[in-house]
């Protein structure tokens, strides 16, 4: 028997991390060839590389450039020629608040929307273009229960950039789907990552858990297994879909 997702070559932005890292192994377990993306952290990516047998590929880039993006996909369809999936993890969640001056106010705002929103949508409209003239593909936003209900008033540019993030998979689910491309959000809550953990470590876990139901984050595997599933080839419907991971604490 074939893994789901033999023969597929997959771009995930943000690899390093703890979420990034989860869905490689993910896709890497179920058949995949995975692209993986990091900004710095190169020793991390190398382990991880080393972690799916070496059967996959690095590529540094950083995405707070305005033509990172292009960058990242020019370079990954260099190394791999055909994608099939991209997965847009990569983010950042700045803290601000209302107080501060106005140029740090909108440069917190800037470097936000950069990163997740104009980078994700850079990486998006490449994905597109190629997908288009190779068949189809799949892409995955990782977006937020913070760009559903709103979030902290000190850090209102993250979720404002994920709920951007969620339209624009919209807009690609609704335009692009009889091209054979189709575009899903997956929207967690607290994951167990190190934004969670530097959150917990200043306000304690019960300030993180207090309005999810089940008492717990989300692990990583649970979501990266998620993100697997939603690349396979035999979930097309699930096009245009809003997948919410948050233990209940967000409904709609």
């Amino acid at each position: 028997m074939g893994k789901p997702l033999d023969g597929q070559t997959i771009l995930v932005t943000g690899a390093t991390g703890g979420l990034g890292a989860a869905i490689v192994e993910q896709v890497a377990a179920a058949g995949a060839r995975p692209i993986l993306h990091y900004n710095s952290d190169k020793s991390n990516a190398e382990a991880l590389l080393k972690r799916i047998n070496g059967k996959g590929v690095v590529l540094r880039c950083g995405l707070s450039a305005p033509d990172g993006a292009f960058e990242l996909w020019r370079r990954a369809v260099e190394a791999e020629g055909r994608i099939h999936g991209l997965v847009n993890n990569a983010g950042i969640r700045t803290e601000i608040t209302v107080d501060a001056s106005p140029d740090e106010w909108r440069l917190a705002w800037l470097k936000e929307f950069q990163v997740n929103v104009f980078a994700a949508a850079d990486l998006c409209r490449e994905a597109i273009k190629h997908f288009k003239e190779h068949g189809g593909g799949r892409i995955v936003n990782m977006s937020s229960r913070a760009g559903q209900r709103g979030y902290a008033a000190n850090a209102m540019p993250y979720g404002a950039s994920k709920a951007a993030l969620s339209n624009i998979t919209k807009s690609i689910a609704r335009s692009f789907g009889n091209d054979g491309i189709t575009a899903v959000n997956i929207c967690p809550g607290w994951v167990a990552t190190d934004m969670a953990e530097d959150f917990v470590a200043k306000h304690g876990k019960a300030a993180a858990v207090a309005d999810i139901p089940i008492g717990e984050m989300a692990s990583p595997f649970e979501v990266a297994e998620l993100v697997a599933f939603v690349l396979r080839p035999s979930q097309a419907s699930l096009n245009g879909a809003t997948l919410d991971v948050n233990g209940g604490s967000y409904i709609r």
